[in-house]
């Protein structure tokens, strides 16, 4: 006997062996009823099911047929869905382009002034009408770049002169005389770095340039400019230096010996 059909003499003691093994063993050693302990659905397999028969496959439906690809000099015709986002596209570029110039020919030339004021702080591109009265645009390369000594960089005047075009676009000028202007009066005359670099951005956006005028204003007895009496100092010389400054002095003024050979003057006896 299993051991719990030893220690346990109550009506389910069978329920405990495990295995079915077990429970045939003690059932033909004991003598005991197997239908009446409940055994026999323990010791008899019970019969397979038998399986439903398989629903047969249903048939696939044809594939839709491939569109047939037109040959390469013809374009494929277009889906809905292709003219409907080209579509939308389309209007978006309607919405963001908005011309509100003068209804002119494609050849016909609108011209506008543009002021250029380049300084070494910054470059300021101001486009009106012929008069002046009325601004078209009015950009700065400070507006383009985030570093304060960035403002006046080429870099910063060109991103501002296609920002100005852009503008220019949408009013109808497409072409432009240039003023160009520096620090002028008792400052530098010259312009800073972002006039050329500004000026040949607009030329490149596909803007004609009529004339280019400089108009600096030049002082006609101003007032005083700084330096003082004695004018601009130069660094103060360094007395430790001044064997070392010497020294190069006479490098570059003594004549070499190839031109004391070649100063040789024959002798008169």
């Amino acid at each position: 006997l299993c051991l719990s059909c030893f220690f346990f003499s109550s009506r389910r003691r069978h329920t405990r062996c495990r295995e079915v093994s077990w429970a045939r063993r003690c059932v033909q050693e004991t003598g005991i009823n197997a239908e009446y302990m409940g055994i026999q659905a323990m010791t008899e397999k019970a019969p397979k099911e038998e399986k439903a028969p398989k629903a047969p496959k249903e048939e696939k439906a044809p594939k839709a047929e491939k569109a047939e690809k037109a040959p390469k000099g013809e374009k494929a015709p277009k889906t809905d869905k292709a003219e409907k986002v080209e579509e939308k596209e389309e209007e978006a570029k309607a919405e963001k382009f908005e011309y509100m110039g003068p209804k002119v020919k494609p050849e016909e030339q609108v011209f506008g002034i543009c002021h250029i004021y380049a300084t070494w702080n910054n470059t300021f591109i101001h486009v009106t009408d012929i008069s002046g009265r009325e601004t078209y645009a009015r950009i700065t390369g400070g507006m383009k770049v985030k570093s304060d000594r960035e403002e006046s960089s080429p870099y910063a005047a060109m991103q501002a002169a296609v920002d100005v075009a852009v503008k220019l676009r949408q009013v109808g000028i497409n072409s432009l005389h240039i003023k160009l202007r520096g620090t002028g009066g008792a400052g530098t005359k010259s312009p800073g770095p972002g006039a050329q670099a500004a000026l040949r951005a607009l030329a490149r956006n596909g803007l004609k340039i009529g004339r280019i005028e400089d108009v600096t204003p030049i002082p006609t007895d101003s007032t005083r400019m700084k330096g003082g009496r004695r004018g601009r100092r130069l660094q103060s010389v360094n007395p430790l230096s001044l064997p070392k400054l010497i020294y190069t002095c006479l490098l570059y003024t003594s004549p070499s010996p190839r031109d004391q050979r070649g100063s040789r003057m024959p002798s008169s006896a």
